[in-house]
């Protein structure tokens, strides 16, 4: 099929928690709410269902925003003295038209919703370095549609599953109001998909005492299959955040 899926690729894309700033030294909770976006490219293979064609793509950001129709990205992050929380809620709707051989006009439509929960313990806190030890899980639901209305096929399948995860969360202060978040999680194991791995670094400015600005880089990857059902994507590019702290 002839569309290279950017749909599908950005259904993929949730952001799973690395926040871009850390909690106050205090014995009271601190908590961070973190609206960003990600201007992700995209490159993988999809087969959405038995029986349909798989889907090999290699988008860049502008592709993938010309498709995209809605989204929303919200990260949260909260902590108290050493026990810490984070989450993560993503949203996505996207399309795109395109033929199928033999030339017949195609309509592809994907809408997906990810939340990601985790719970952790500082192992590290140090004067200039906080290092968070976190698990959870990452539940997804991807529904995506396919029609061919010449040749009669009509298709609307949805993905559910959860993906446990384990991560790592550094804060390193580089200078008095500059610092840089490090992330990295790893899950699957099998039990929703394969195996999911995400990397993210950020660089961070505190604006005021409550208001940090973050940019940087991520990528995310996901190996999923079940049965004609298979996503193997990876997405990469920056990214940009800004943080209420109260």
């Amino acid at each position: 099929m002839d569309i290279k899926s950017p749909a599908l690729v950005l259904g993929l894309a949730a952001l799973a928690g690395a926040s871009p700033a850390a909690a106050q030294d205090t014995g009271d909770w601190v908590w961070q709410l973190t609206p960003y976006v990600w201007a992700t490219g995209i490159d993988g293979d999809i087969t959405p269902f038995t029986g349909a064609p798989t889907v090999s793509f290699d988008s860049s950001f502008s592709e993938v925003l010309k498709d995209l129709d809605a989204a929303f990205f919200l990260s949260g992050y909260a902590r108290r003295d050493r026990f810490v929380l984070l989450g993560d809620l993503s949203y996505s709707a996207s399309s795109k038209e395109g033929v199928v051989p033999p030339g017949a006009p195609a309509t592809g439509k994907l809408e997906q919703t990810s939340l990601t929960l985790a719970a952790g313990y500082r192992v590290v806190a140090e004067d200039g370095l906080a290092l968070d030890l976190l698990a959870g899980a990452r539940h997804w639901r991807i529904k995506g549609s396919v029609d061919v209305p010449l040749a009669g096929l009509s298709a609307s399948p949805t993905l559910s599953f959860t993906d446990p995860i384990i991560a790592l969360r550094a804060n390193v202060q580089i200078a008095p109001q500059w610092s840089a978040i490090l992330y990295g999680d790893i899950g699957g194991f099998g039990v929703g998909s394969e195996r999911t791995g995400q990397v993210v670094a950020t660089v961070n400015y505190q604006l005021r005492d409550d208001v940090f600005l973050s940019a940087g880089y991520r990528a995310l990857s996901l190996d999923y299959r079940d049965g004609g059902t298979r996503i193997d994507a990876t997405m990469s590019g920056p990214i940009f955040g800004a943080t209420w702290r109260f």
